[in-house]
């Protein structure tokens, strides 16, 4: 099969302004970069209020490998299969970062015959959001640093919890002392660099409602503390208004389309471990309100981005899903056999091509945890099995077999890599069913709950602990933020995606452990405290062999080797 940018390349693209028009969006409501992507302006939220919601789909997945298992691609095959079935759609996903698009994973924009296009924009600069969040956290950085030079404000040097982002991944910028020059060059810190997706910023541009409600976020941010513990924010130091103005185009969902020319929004791409994970709370409204469908994707399993969507993103928009959808492989169930090593950079192990029931056996129970987690929210599961070539019909037939004794409401095969919407219309028709189901939707927790009562509800009914244990760090922070009145916000486990515990050496459905919570944070401008429950890294290193070393571009100027 031909290499997913050769695909991209192949596809006549539809006028971004036809792309609009056919998905009820206005002339007057686009503004254009170019002739195939645009901005979205919020006020299109004014005019289609009043209508009735569509039906609102996450698409989640099994525990991740670093191969990576297609959820994109399972995301955008939905969205084309159910336009195949006459439904009007509405996909909704992250931006990516370009650290791991030149780093590990190289493209996030599906792959094979179910893609977002312009495929090279979308994992390039797109219309600059991720810069603008770049240049906004670092102009808030330098602002705060200049509030420490001056003394405007007892701060603790030793308490500075903004750093500086960009988005490459470069892992000799992950701490560094800065200020060490001679004369009024600064005052000694240490420091260093997140990666971009990573910045309280973006999750900021996630979560906001609207211009006003991001301007009144970004000021609330904590940037450091005092000597007496006390919150030094954003607008303390006369930086809230200014972000808001670098940001004031950014707030706005980006149009592109699939391979099918279906519509997709892509806007914002926070972290998802220290951050939720989940693409932008306006790009949603806009969407289930134009469409009868709308699909959005959360990072990693469902324990990690499904479980913030659910307790974080749902209770901030106040829209209730009807369905999830749960993305498996063969792949990735064998990779959770005890024999096989998890080693990001590695090529695939020959032995998980070979039909292996016995593999397969030892990953199934992660499926079946997945799906337990998803059904908890009172929502109908769908498991959509990402089919790869090598893939037998015996070991799909019982992967599908297992997510149904587990409780899924539907379990298909899905074949949209190869086959684009029409590998995909036996997911649509189960979806469809699905959302027809009652939905008994409930949170995990209350916000009146304690912080310990939060983090230990998600432990033990969604990673499967048999306890919690707080570092005193972690126990000084508790009662620090408890203090300040915080308590009642959500929380944002930061751990492993590789495991349903914290130890990526713990695959399956690990049971019996004690979950490590060694510091505790906060994001007050995104809404959020997050939990530190092991070394989670904010700014990745380059593989030994970066997918960038393989990026080019031709005598037309075409980019070649994207993938």
């Amino acid at each position: 099969m031909p290499s997913d940018i050769e695909i991209a390349n192949s596809v006549p693209l539809k006028p971004i302004p036809a792309v609009a028009s056919a998905a009820g969006i206005l002339p007057e409501e686009l503004e254009l970069y170019g002739s195939y992507k645009a901005k979205v302006a919020p006020s299109v939220l004014g005019r289609v209020a009043g209508r009735p919601l569509g039906r609102y789909i996450d698409v989640t997945a099994i525990t991740p490998t670093p191969f990576g298992e297609g959820k994109t691609t399972v995301s955008i095959g939905l969205s084309m299969g159910l336009a195949r079935l006459g439904r009007s759609v509405f996909t909704c996903l992250r931006q990516p970062s370009l650290g791991p698009v030149f780093g590990i994973k190289g493209g996030a924009a599906g792959g094979g015959k179910a893609q977002v296009l312009p495929m090279e924009d979308i994992n390039l600069h797109l219309t600059g959001d991720m810069h603008a969040v770049s240049f906004a956290h670092n102009l808030c950085t330098a602002y705060l640093n200049n509030a420490l030079y001056r003394r405007r404000f007892p701060i603790d040097p030793r308490q500075t919890v903004f750093r500086y982002v960009m988005d490459v991944n470069e892992r000799f910028l992950r701490n560094m002392v800065i200020g060490v020059g001679p004369g009024d060059d600064g005052i000694p810190l240490l420091s260093g660099f997140d990666i971009t997706s990573a910045s309280e910023i973006m999750s900021v541009l996630a979560l906001a409602d609207d211009l006003r409600d991001l301007r009144a976020r970004l000021g609330r941010m904590v940037l450091a503390y005092t000597y007496d513990g006390e919150p030094v924010t954003a607008d303390d130091v006369r930086v809230g208004g200014a972000m808001a103005a670098v940001l004031r185009d950014a707030v706005k969902p980006n149009l592109l389309q699939t391979t099918e020319h279906t519509p997709v929004l892509v806007h914002a791409g926070p972290f998802a471990n220290i951050a939720h994970g989940n693409s932008s709370i306006i790009a949603d409204r806009i969407a289930v309100h134009l469409a009868e469908y709308t699909i959005t994707e959360s990072g990693f399993g469902a324990d990690m981005g499904m479980e913030k969507f659910m307790n974080i993103k749902c209770r901030r928009s106040r829209l209730v899903p009807n369905c999830v959808v749960v993305v498996a492989s063969v792949r990735a169930l064998k990779m959770h056999a005890d024999r096989i090593p998890i080693i990001a950079g590695r090529p695939i192990p020959e032995e998980l091509l070979r039909e292996s029931t016995d593999m397969l056996d030892e990953g199934i129970p992660n499926l079946v945890k997945q799906v337990e987690n998803a059904r908890w929210f009172g929502v109908p599961v769908v498991v959509a099995v990402n089919r790869f070539a090598h893939d037998a019909e015996r070991e799909l037939d019982l992967v599908c077999r297992r997510a149904l004794e587990a409780g899924a409401y539907a379990a298909v095969v899905c074949e949209a890599y190869e086959h684009g919407g029409n590998g995909a219309i036996a997911l649509a028709q189960a979806v469809v069913r699905a959302c027809e189901e009652p939905v008994n939707f409930r949170f995990l927790y209350e916000d009146t709950a304690s912080i310990k009562e939060k983090i230990e509800r998600i432990a033990t009914v969604m990673y499967g602990a048999a306890d919690v244990e707080y570092s005193p760090i972690a126990e000084e922070k508790i009662r620090l933020y408890e203090r300040l009145g915080w308590a009642t916000l959500p929380v944002c486990i930061a751990k492993t995606q590789y495991s349903l515990s914290h130890d990526p050496a713990l695959k399956g459905r690990p049971q019996g452990f004690t979950l490590p919570i060694r510091d505790i944070r906060a994001s007050v401008g995104a809404g959020f405290l997050y939990p530190l429950c092991s070394d989670i890294r904010t700014m990745p290193g380059l593989p030994s062999d970066p997918a960038g070393a393989h990026i080019d571009v031709d005598d037309t100027g075409r980019i070649v080797g994207m993938f």
